[in-house]
């Protein structure tokens, strides 16, 4: 058994339903402290958070990832138990394998690899790790980057490990993501009886054309970088039970998913405009997630994908494609900013798992990566 998925299997025997920990941290400082990091636990609420750090120079290297996982699901649906690691026809089973215990595994060993070779490198190494990038994400990068800001404490490259692969490692590195913000609306109408519409309002009625010029909006053309702005409705809420009643209030939920050519202001502002036009009663609350962001091609770039081309033989595309990330607290902060995982074919499903070759090519990855960037001369 190689090092990593060693490493990899003993993460996911820790039960860490996001918010949870369940002592993932502990182990994976353990042998950053080992290898003489600096640890610095940051816990904020229920979130368990770590800021671990060796040296003290620029260019300061980070390694960025997250212990929690989502919930199972059904269990009687996996085919192992999810929390007990099995290696089958060359796979690691398990929650969290490929997002992301799977990484975070590969990111120690190849730092121990790197350090073993050159123990006085040029420059700093540091990892970020937290137990809130699956669920609220409130407490955990960003409560950790606002300190590191606070100190004037500055990461130059930063390498998360989300699993940016599509089919094969390597072929897919996220350079950006897009924003992420949602509306949460309540439209006020008047209850009344089906009999009698003249004496009450329907809000669906009422907003239903504002939702439709909401849906068929169009709000970017996107750019070279990012695909199109694109909004949807998630959510809509109304009724009393009773087929004979006209409700008095309607709940939305939407989500608009935005491009560089657009920011939140741009957003609520021709919003409010559509949904003012109606003449409707209503409130509207706004939620954002994450602004997007965009580390162009430069010298993090350029390290990574002559590192994937020296492992795996292959030319990675560049990406803005997905979700969101951890990775959009830490760019604002002016850092050069990559994910770079494994494929992402199982995240979040039952029987959740990664190729075990993939973990080893990954930690040979990442040292290179770290060979381009922090070896002197």
């Amino acid at each position: 058994m190689s090092a990593t998925l060693e490493l990899a299997a003993e993460l996911i025997r820790r039960p860490s339903i996001t918010p949870e920990d369940a002592g993932c941290q502990a182990l994976l400082c353990e042998r950053l402290a080992d290898l003489g990091f600096e640890i610095e636990p940051l816990p904020c609420g229920e979130v368990t958070n770590c800021w671990a750090r060796r040296g003290d120079a620029r260019p300061l290297f980070c390694f960025a990832g997250h212990t929690d996982v989502v919930p199972t699901g059904p269990l009687e649906q996996w085919t192992s138990d999810p929390f007990d690691p099995v290696v089958r026809a060359g796979r690691l089973y398990g929650r969290g394998a490929c997002d992301m215990k799977g990484s975070l595994a590969a990111m120690i060993t190849a730092t121990e690899g790197f350090l073993a070779e050159h123990p006085d490198p040029a420059g700093s190494i540091a990892f970020l790790i937290t137990s809130d990038e699956e669920g609220l994400a409130r407490d955990g990068t960003l409560k950790v980057v606002e300190r590191l800001e606070s100190r004037g404490e500055k990461i130059d490259y930063c390498l998360v490990g989300e699993p940016s692969s599509d089919q094969r490692l390597g072929d897919m590195i996220k350079n950006g993501r897009r924003g992420s913000i949602s509306g949460q609306l309540i439209v006020h109408g008047k209850q009344g009886h089906v009999a009698y519409p003249q004496r009450a309002k329907n809000p669906l009625h009422a907003c239903a054309p504002a939702l439709a010029e909401l849906v068929n909006q169009v709000w970017d053309q996107g750019n070279a970088c990012f695909p199109p702005t694109s909004l949807q409705v998630v959510n809509l809420n109304m009724g009393t039970g009773a087929d004979n009643v006209i409700p008095g209030r309607l709940e939305a939920q939407f989500n608009l998913r935005f491009s560089t050519e657009l920011d939140a202001d741009d957003i609520k502002r021709r919003v409010a405009t559509i949904l003012d036009r109606g003449g409707f009663d209503y409130d509207l609350d706004w939620r954002l997630s994450g602004n997007p962001f965009l580390t162009p091609e430069g010298v993090l770039v350029d390290a990574t994908r002559a590192a994937i081309a020296e492992i795996t033989g292959i030319e990675p595309q560049l990406s803005t494609a997905g979700g969101t990330s951890d990775g959009r607290f830490i760019a604002p902060t002016g850092a050069q900013v990559l994910e770079l995982g494994p494929v992402n074919a199982t995240i979040h499903q039952i029987d959740e798992c990664v190729d075990v070759q993939d973990l080893t090519r990954l930690s040979r990855i990442y040292g290179r990566i770290l060979d381009k960037l922090l070896v002197r001369g």
